[in-house]
């Protein structure tokens, strides 16, 4: 049964990232329960998610729900009829697979959102005191006579070219030298008025979004950032004819999870909430752009959304934005095009 739903997600081109979780959470139930499949119970669903709800680190309501999707997928492939599975079951084992989890026993959608409500837009004081912390890192590494003061550098440049254009780790971790490119229309920012993003996230069974990000005026430092980066920090890497921005000592990529390292180094030395993540900085980033007056359809091309629903729940504008906009409303000064809520 594994295998053929196995090889039913891969005929659906699912990668092998989201095939195999779902695979080992599959094994994962059939060992709490000691059952087979054809032998499962709503009851030993619901026992499941209770004992993982319990414990010093239960489960997230989120999570929660992956983990039930996850065994409804795999039970409707074992029910269709398609697949003879039922069949199978009743000729050799004499009983019939039900359902696991229905509507009376799992969780339900109710929300737009359910992420960790600690995780919010940062400030522009705490962007800054972030920026300050990773631009002390190097200095102090090579005070201590230590290694890494480069590699510091590196990450100082990676932390702000993620709040630069709001790209995720693994976005990050992908950009090559030649996705940075230049806009016409902004020649003033040269060789960094656009960065191609070609491994966004993928909807399931698709491929990578591609996406273009414009370098916008209140972000023109990042111009400087970048160019110091590329002509006089990374030579010291001797990446030769290594196509990725972000390269390591070793002369490989920069991994995903070294980005989000190198954020939780600048985090705790600018003494930062340990609940912000760097996907903080996406959320900041189109927050602040919201703040900056660009439209809503811009930020949204900009984040690389489909919808204009999911931009919003990035969102966080300041009341001091807000209040602004009460001030134009009061005033008769809205066009068409603004939307104000509360």
């Amino acid at each position: 049964m594994k295998e053929g739903w196995a090889r039913q997600q891969s005929a659906r081109f699912l990668r092998a990232s989201t095939i195999d979780p779902r695979v080992r959470m599959i094994e994962r139930f059939a060992e709490f329960s000691g059952q087979y499949p054809w032998q499962w119970t709503p009851a030993d669903g619901e026992a499941f998610i209770a004992h993982l709800r319990s414990g010093t680190k239960p489960i997230r309501m989120s999570t929660a729900r992956t983990y039930e999707v996850t065994i409804e997928l795999f039970m409707e492939y074992v029910l269709d009829s398609r697949y003879a599975w039922v069949q199978t079951c009743v000729e050799r084992f004499g009983e019939i697979p039900q359902p696991v989890f229905h509507e009376g026993n799992s969780v339900l959608h109710t929300v737009e959102y359910e992420g960790d409500p600690r995780r919010r837009p940062l400030t522009y004081d705490e962007i800054q005191a972030l920026f300050d912390a990773a631009d002390a890192r190097p200095a102090k590494i090579r005070s201590q006579g230590r290694k890494g003061s480069l590699a510091a550098l590196r990450d100082a440049a990676v932390i702000k070219t993620v709040y630069a254009y709001g790209t995720r780790r693994t976005e990050t971790s992908r950009l090559d030298l030649t996705d940075l490119r230049r806009n016409r229309k902004a020649p003033r920012f040269r060789g960094y008025g656009s960065l191609m993003v070609r491994y966004g996230k993928a909807s399931k069974g698709a491929p990578p979004k591609r996406r273009t990000v414009l370098t916008v005026p209140e972000m023109d430092w990042i111009v400087e950032v970048l160019e110091e980066w590329i002509t006089e920090v990374r030579p010291h890497f001797s990446p030769g004819k290594h196509p990725a921005i972000w390269v390591t000592e070793r002369v490989g990529r920069l991994s995903p999870r070294s980005i989000n390292e190198a954020f939780v180094a600048a985090r705790e030395a600018a003494g930062l909430d340990e609940s912000l993540d760097l996907h903080c900085l996406r959320h900041s980033y189109i927050t602040h752009l919201t703040e900056f007056g660009y439209p809503a359809r811009f930020v949204q091309e900009q984040a690389g959304h489909s919808h204009a629903a999911t931009t919003a729940i990035y969102m966080g504008v300041s009341n001091e934005y807000r209040n602004k906009l009460l001030e134009a409303a009061l005033k008769g000064r809205l066009g068409d095009d603004w939307d104000v809520t509360a």
